[in-house]
């Protein structure tokens, strides 16, 4: 299937006016796998080729993130020497470790963060099933699974606790913590998809 810019505009996988969140200075995304391909096909993405997948996405990063934002990116940026495009990301940007991240520098990964935010606990871990056996009570976001299996990782289970950022998910840009916070304290008793 071909895709265009018209068709990511209607569809809202474009952006092309500042996005910005007055509300909302803090922002999760997963899995923008720059450089790579085979992604695109994988999961089925609205891009062309990986020029125009990695154009719409910084893009849309950086109408969403301002740079004084605070951004959790959980796991596999960017496939291959990509230093110069991550560095044109907006914001503070604190990395979670993805199953694509051996190239980036060590020191500067995390394997899981946490974080109480407007009075709620939340983890921050790339692959959900690295979760180690300890009790948690808050809410893990995560990344990892795309969506490919929308049945158990959708963006909002709130049954079992879970967020799925991956870039899919939440239309090619970062999400707002504040909307996070807003879905948790609404309605509980169903599955979202945005």
């Amino acid at each position: 299937m071909t895709y265009n810019k018209d068709y990511r505009l209607e569809n809202g996988y474009e952006l092309v006016e500042e996005t910005h969140y007055p509300d909302c200075s803090t922002f999760v995304i997963g899995d923008l796998h720059l450089n790579h391909t085979n992604i695109i096909k994988y999961c089925n993405r609205p891009f062309d080729n990986v020029a125009d997948m990695n154009r719409v996405l910084v893009k849309n990063w950086n109408l969403v993130v301002k740079k004084t934002d605070t951004v959790f990116f959980l796991g596999d940026m960017a496939m291959g020497n990509s230093d110069k495009i991550i560095n044109s990301l907006n914001g503070n940007i604190f990395f979670i470790r993805g199953n694509h991240d051996k190239s980036r520098d060590q020191d500067s990964m995390h394997d899981q963060l946490y974080l109480t935010y407007k009075g709620i606990k939340f983890q921050f871990i790339h692959n959900p099933n690295w979760l180690r056996g300890d009790k948690f009570d808050g809410w893990t976001i995560h990344g990892h699974h795309h969506n490919n299996y929308p049945e158990d990782f959708s963006f909002f289970d709130p049954g079992n606790r879970k967020f799925n950022v991956s870039v899919e998910m939440i239309k090619y840009q970062p999400f707002p913590m504040t909307k996070i916070v807003e879905l948790i304290q609404s309605d509980k008793s169903k599955i979202i998809s945005l």
